[in-house]
C-alpha cells in the first residue's frame, strides 16, 4: 500500500466513543463502528466523535444522538439519527460530523394515508386507461384505439405502457385478464 493511500486510511478511521444504558445496544453499535473502519474509545476525551444512544446526550463537542428528541437534537447536538438507524446511516452521520456539517434526519411524515407506490398492483387506473383496457380488451390495434378515442398513437402508446406497468404485465392479453382477475377480487359479496 502507498504512503498516500496509508495516510488517506489513517485519516479516515475516527475514534468514536459510545454512550448507551443497554449493554447489548452498546455492543450492537460499537460492532457496528468497527465495521465502518473506526476506532472504538472509551474516554470521551480521545474521541473525535461521541455516539449517544438515549435519553441523556453530553453536551459538547461532536455527538451523535440515536433516538433523541428533536427540541434537545436542534439545540446540543451535532447529529440527531432515529433510534432504528442502519448501519450505513451511522456511518455517514459519523463522516459527515468529523467533517464539520450538522446531522438532522428528516422529520416523521403524517400524511394520513401512505403513498401509493406505481408498481403496486393495486394501483388506480385512469379513467382513459380504463377506456384503452376495455379497446384492448376488444382485440383493437393502437392505431384502431387512437380513432375511436380521437387521440394519437403516441398517447395510445403511453397508455399501454402504463397499463402493462400498474398491472405488471407484459402484454396486451396479459393486461386484459390481470384486470379481470383484480376486478373480481374487487367485488365485495354482500
Amino acid at each position: 500500500m502507498s504512503e498516500v493511500a496509508n495516510n488517506i486510511d489513517l485519516a479516515s478511521r475516527l475514534r468514536v466513543a459510545v454512550q448507551a444504558n443497554d449493554p447489548h445496544r452498546r455492543n450492537v453499535l460499537c460492532k457496528i463502528i468497527v465495521e465502518a473502519g473506526h476506532v472504538v474509545v472509551d474516554l470521551r476525551d480521545e474521541a473525535d466523535i461521541v455516539l449517544a444512544d438515549g435519553s441523556r446526550p453530553p453536551e459538547g463537542g461532536r455527538v451523535i444522538g440515536l433516538g433523541i428528541g428533536p427540541g434537545i437534537a436542534d439545540d446540543r447536538l451535532s447529529g440527531a439519527l432515529p433510534r432504528d438507524a442502519d448501519a450505513r446511516q451511522i456511518d455517514a452521520a459519523i463522516r459527515a460530523v468529523a467533517a464539520g456539517l450538522i446531522v438532522r434526519a428528516p422529520p416523521p411524515r403524517d400524511n394520513g394515508f401512505a403513498a401509493m407506490r406505481e408498481n403496486d398492483g393495486q394501483a388506480l387506473l385512469t379513467p382513459r386507461e380504463l377506456e384503452v383496457l376495455a379497446a384492448l380488451a376488444e382485440g383493437l390495434t393502437n392505431k384502431a384505439i387512437a380513432r375511436r378515442l380521437d387521440i394519437s398513437l403516441h398517447t395510445v402508446k403511453f397508455h399501454v405502457e402504463s397499463l402493462f406497468r400498474k398491472l405488471g404485465a407484459r402484454t396486451r392479453t396479459e393486461a386484459v385478464v390481470k384486470a379481470a382477475e383484480r376486478r373480481r377480487n374487487d367485488i365485495i359479496m354482500l
